[in-house]
């Protein structure tokens, strides 16, 4: 029998079979394999590359927060050295912290321009001949008026307690003239518009706003305390004052603005003398107290309001009422030239009150 040839060997390429580094055929392969020649992070395989892109999220996160805290540290160190910076730097004293506020200015010139149409009764001239006519202009002239003497009298109080060493109100609404910006506005404008516009006298609310601890002595409190009044009673003689000299002696007038300066000159005179009665809620109460100590000053803080409230209900009862105009009136008689001033007293008052 023929004997079997042994196989041949299959004709391999060079390149195939032997590799330049005299790497096996397998391993060749391995190496033209695309898959094994990508990166990892780059696979796309379920699980491969997670554990590395997790770890460089981390780290990109960790510097984002890491960049974020000194950036936010830089800044709120820039904030604090700028808010230092704005705490040492002193407040200039400047004229322009006593000068009279816009808004005053502006009561001022309304007010100038209601006595005018009220001195004109330029209301009689609008109305059809024979029609019975309601003035409004005159209660609005009073209304402005009395916000002036309000003002005035704060500032009088306020004034008085800078120049006394209170110098919490320097470039306030109280030394500004300014009662639409007070700090205790209801008080210190509500009330007395309220008072005047239901009682018929003029009443100022209580100086709460002062400082009493920063006046050392007990006679810059006391005048601090009587400022007020004061003020309001020069008010009040100027505009008597200038009555007299509008209405020559033996004469009278019914004119409308006449009859509401004359009112005003009354409103402010019952002010100034109501406001020095020793009681709380008054600037009377305050004269005592520079003399009792800061347990009488902290009670009428406290309760300064309902004390005012209080001390007008009294002297709103009819009986209380009639007795204080006709003191009043009686005083205005005897020291004016011409005693017919109480009656154009008397006039204002109905104009102001035109509802009753």
């Amino acid at each position: 029998m023929p004997t079997p040839e042994p196989p041949q060997e299959a004709e391999t390429d060079d390149a195939t079979v032997t590799g330049t580094d005299g790497e096996g055929p397998g391993d060749q392969a391995r190496a033209a394999d695309p898959w094994e020649q990508m990166p990892e992070d780059a696979l796309n395989r379920a699980g491969v590359g997670i554990a590395g892109s997790e770890e460089t999220e981390e780290a990109e996160g960790t510097e984002d927060s890491e960049a974020r805290k000194a950036s936010d540290d830089a800044e709120s160190t820039v904030e604090t050295a700028d808010t230092e910076a704005a705490a040492e730097t002193p407040v200039v004293p400047s004229r322009a912290d006593f000068l009279p506020s816009p808004l005053f200015v502006l009561v001022l010139g309304l007010a100038g321009f209601a006595g005018w149409l009220s001195w004109r009764a330029i209301e009689l001239e609008w109305a059809a001949e024979g029609t019975a006519v309601t003035p409004l202009i005159p209660p609005l002239l009073i209304l402005l008026g009395w916000i002036v003497s309000v003002a005035v009298h704060e500032f009088a109080h306020s004034l008085a307690a800078h120049l006394a060493g209170d110098r919490s109100l320097r470039g306030s609404a109280y030394l500004r003239l300014n009662p639409f910006g007070y700090r205790q506005a209801f008080g210190g404008l509500v009330l007395p518009v309220a008072y005047l516009g239901l009682g018929g006298f003029g009443l100022n609310g209580p100086p709460t706003y002062v400082d009493w601890d920063s006046i050392p002595s007990r006679g810059r409190r006391v005048v601090v305390a009587l400022a007020g009044p004061l003020a309001s009673l020069l008010l009040s003689a100027a505009l008597a004052l200038t009555v007299s000299l509008l209405v020559p002696v033996g004469q009278d007038s019914v004119n409308w603005a006449i009859s509401s300066l004359a009112f005003l000159s009354f409103a402010n005179l019952t002010s100034a003398l109501v406001n020095l009665l020793p009681l709380p809620g008054l600037d009377g109460y305050h004269v005592l107290a520079a003399f009792r100590g800061s347990k009488w000053t902290e009670f009428v803080v406290a309760n300064g309001l309902f004390c005012s409230i209080a001390v007008f209900a009294v002297l709103w009862l009819p009986v209380i009422r009639d007795l204080f105009d006709t003191l009043i009136y009686t005083f205005f008689e005897q020291i004016l030239p011409n005693p017919t001033v109480s009656g154009m007293m008397f006039h204002g008052k109905l104009l102001l009150q035109f509802w009753s």
